[in-house]
């Protein structure tokens, strides 16, 4: 894991970690280092505890909290901390897997639409990264997918091209609006490994930049 830059502006720090077996332990430290560098305390004064709804929230003893996400896939950990506002973030391994048919079933049929329609070689990895980016959207809004998450509709190329290509909104940044839901976007930071990510905020006014730390 990188050195975290200095924070500035409107920005997800995202940390990632890598476990042979004690996930829980893995998460607590990137937690407190996530604390540690966006509330500007040493990592032993940060603390890991369950908000109300079972979202972790990271403290310190004045009172401060700071808003993160965690998600994890296998043996790798991520987290997503951002000072500016709730955030979400979500990961999943490419695999292969009957994209239009979990789409027509679980999807807004506009979106089940647009996936039947693309190349059926990369329809996979479509299919995840409109699933990541609805998981970091409900983690951001600390439902999860409850209440409609699955058919919540994700931004997606308005014609032919690779949804891996990251597409500005009109403000700049990686971070797209995502439709009906104002002041939330979502956006997919590459990462490579054959790893999806998708991370989210609530309340963004301006440029939000997504930072791998």
């Amino acid at each position: 894991m990188n050195q975290l830059p200095v924070p500035g502006g409107d920005t997800v720090y995202v940390w990632t970690g890598r476990t042979a077996g004690d996930r829980p332990e893995l998460v607590r430290r990137l937690l407190r280092r996530a604390g540690g560098a966006l509330l500007g305390r040493s990592e032993v004064e940060i603390g890991v505890r369950r908000a109300p709804g079972g979202r972790p929230e990271v403290y310190v003893g004045d009172g401060r909290t700071l808003p993160v996400s965690v998600s994890h896939t296998d043996d790798l950990v991520v987290v997503a901390a951002r000072a500016g506002g709730p955030v979400g973030v979500d990961v999943e391994r490419r695999r292969s897997l009957p994209a239009a048919r979990l789409a027509d079933r679980w999807y807004d049929p506009a979106e089940a639409a647009w996936l039947r329609a693309r190349a059926e070689a990369g329809r996979d990895l479509d299919f995840l990264r409109l699933w990541t980016a609805k998981e970091a959207v409900g983690k951001a809004f600390g439902t999860g997918l409850r209440d409609g998450g699955l058919r919540r509709r994700m931004p997606v190329p308005d014609g032919p091209g690779d949804l891996l290509r990251p597409v500005p909104d009109t403000a700049g940044g990686l971070l797209r609006p995502v439709p009906g839901c104002p002041g939330v976007r979502v956006g997919h930071p590459a990462t490579g490994d054959g790893l999806v990510l998708a991370v989210a905020v609530l309340g963004a006014a301006g440029v939000v930049d997504v930072v791998l730390a």
